[in-house]
């Protein structure tokens, strides 16, 4: 898989003949998934090379700031996904004033010149260019080979990222994980926080979340790894005498997981954390990249009267995540 900054492509990049598909793709759900495998359809058939492009940021993002939709997936995530999938290039389109004032006929140039599209797949409801005034009808007239998806459901109702944002919103793990097809996580580097964790005995691992707001809020069974190193060993090497609750996998630790703002703790400037407290860990794991997935949805966030109280509640939380761990010895991921 190849990464392209379109705005960094230089006038005379030549790609090989593509087959391309255009969204966001948040999530990579079961809907892009199904979308992705029609590519490689189609670009087999056609002897294409496959790519997908997709914006940055988000055009709600750019539109409506902080009170944009939250994200399911960040960049990162989004890029990993779609490799997986085995297309060949992935094509960032910086979302800014330039590229939102493209006419419908730019939008379409830009394509066939700098990607050197010769087949489009879309979604039954792409819209494109200036005031959305582009769709699947005027590529076509343009001189492109148009396949269009249909819409992909589970359950009897489309399959969306506005659906698993709501299913994430309501603790819905399991019913995600369907859509997702696979379990959610959110993956970030460990970063230094206000270590009040540290004060109250609970010391926890601060998880950089890579977007605006996140999907989900409260208290979690989480199972974590390590992207780059055995997180396990990490742990006992550190201190043998504390190695931790051992995960789902053979190098990841189960933890209590919390996604919100801290009501509890008074703060100036509210801001979106994602805390991992590992029971019985003492380890210095800052900067490394850990995989964070949902398991176990406890309770959404709660505003404590004290640090006293919260200290009480956390330590209700980690028993009760405990108690989950210890009654699901396996978990299908």
């Amino acid at each position: 898989m190849k990464l392209l900054r379109l705005n960094a492509l230089a006038p005379n990049t030549q790609l090989p003949k593509t087959a391309v598909t255009i969204g966001n793709f948040d999530g990579v759900h079961l809907g892009h998934q199904a979308m992705i495998a029609q590519l490689k359809e189609i670009a087999a058939q056609q002897n294409l090379k496959t790519a997908v492009m997709i914006f940055e940021p988000q055009p709600l993002e750019f539109f409506k700031a902080y009170e944009a939709p939250p994200r399911i997936s960040s960049l990162r995530e989004k890029v990993e996904y779609l490799t997986e999938l085995g297309v060949d290039y992935i094509v960032i389109a910086k979302f800014d004033n330039s590229f939102r004032s493209l006419s419908a006929e730019e939008f379409a140039s830009l394509l066939k010149q700098k990607l050197n599209a010769h087949s489009l797949v879309l979604g039954d409801d792409f819209h494109f260019g200036k005031n959305r005034q582009g769709n699947s009808e005027f590529l076509k007239d343009y001189g492109f080979q148009i396949t269009n998806l249909k819409t992909v459901e589970l359950d009897g109702e489309r399959v969306s990222s506005t659906r698993i944002r709501q299913t994430l919103q309501a603790g819905d793990l399991a019913l995600a994980a369907k859509l997702l097809g696979r379990p959610y996580s959110i993956t970030g580097r460990v970063q230094y926080g206000d270590q009040i964790g540290r004060t109250i005995n609970f010391p926890t691992i601060n998880v950089r979340l890579n977007r605006h707001k996140p999907c989900l809020q409260g208290i979690y069974g989480v199972d974590v790894i390590c992207e780059t190193t055995s997180l396990k060993d990490k742990v006992k090497n550190e201190n043998p005498e504390k190695i931790g609750i051992a995960g789902y996998t053979p190098t990841s630790l189960f933890g209590a997981g919390h996604v919100g703002t801290r009501p509890a703790i008074q703060q100036e400037h509210p801001e979106w954390r994602l805390e991992v407290h590992f029971p019985d860990v003492s380890a210095n794991l800052y900067g490394l990249l850990m995989r964070v997935t949902f398991l176990n949805y406890l309770h959404g966030e709660k505003n404590y009267p004290s640090l006293e109280a919260l200290k009480a509640g956390i330590d209700d939380d980690t028993e009760k995540l405990l108690e989950f761990r210890r009654n699901h010895p396996h978990f299908q991921f």
